[in-house]
């Protein structure tokens, strides 16, 4: 079935709009795809090629937060509610803007936020992968090679081929995580993501995702409320309040800091 699945130009075409990604040729190849990505600007600035990427910016007036994460790490984010921990992961990839500061990345990234982000509810779930794949500067050959796996770890069956504004939070979230999974990118943020679907994907997402940290050239950010979740898969971690770093160190030391202040 895979096989006969077929991306019309004019599908393509209309993809590479919406993703802000236009090539004057009728198809992306893997220099176009680098060279969009060396090209790429945030802020206004063109990115540097670093082993990290570093974070430095003010959340909220009178605020800052300023930190760097070397590549191959595992940086956990907590926080209370309304900390800005959403926000900060936002900020990294780039669809919000500081309010002051600057943000420095080194490579593709991968996002997992709320639910739906990055999808557009019109296109089925083959579209977006596209639609999805292009936005981290991947070539529609790339996905093309990558697209059995992915459809394959989601495990959504035939609705893969309906609408994702028919999908239940669930399938968004194994589409969503299928897509970051399989599409190997530099840098992963994750807002929470490995909480949803039921068990049994979440067995199998959280198995992927120790697969892909154990590759160590891959950088991870982890926004999440488990300690469990934490303490097996970070370095470090960063715990912000209102906007404000309270402490960035070794994992253990920064949970039990954090739990004595929650109480």
């Amino acid at each position: 079935m895979i096989d006969n699945i077929c991306m019309r130009d004019d599908i393509f075409k209309h993809i590479r709009e919406s993703a802000k990604i236009l090539n004057k040729s009728k198809d992306m190849n893997d220099n176009t795809s680098n060279d969009i990505i060396n090209n790429a600007k945030i802020n206004g600035k063109k990115i540097s090629d670093m082993d990290m990427f570093n974070l430095e910016f003010s959340v909220y007036s009178g605020t800052k937060i300023d930190f760097e994460v070397k590549k191959g790490e595992t940086v956990g984010i907590i926080g209370t509610n309304g900390s800005g921990k959403s926000t900060l992961l936002k900020i990294i990839t780039g669809v919000l803007t500081p309010t002051s500061g600057e943000v420095h990345v080194d490579g593709r990234i991968s996002a997992l936020l709320e639910l739906g982000a990055g999808f557009n509810q019109e296109y089925n779930g083959i579209e977006n992968i596209y639609l999805n794949g292009t936005m981290m500067g991947f070539s529609e050959k790339e996905i093309e090679a990558k697209l059995p796996s992915i459809l394959e770890f989601a495990d959504i069956g035939d609705y893969v081929y309906q609408p994702v504004k028919t999908y239940s939070s669930g399938m968004y979230s194994k589409l969503s995580f299928a897509i970051t999974a399989i599409l190997e990118t530099d840098i992963i943020l994750i807002d929470e993501v490995l909480s949803v679907g039921d068990a049994r994907f979440r067995k199998k997402s959280y198995a992927k995702m120790k697969e892909l940290i154990n590759q160590n050239d891959r950088t991870v950010v982890i926004v999440s409320h488990d300690n469990k979740t934490l303490l097996d898969l970070c370095d470090k971690l960063l715990w912000i309040n209102d906007g404000e770093v309270m402490q960035f160190g070794e994992t253990k030391e920064v949970l039990s800091a954090y739990e004595k202040y929650v109480g």
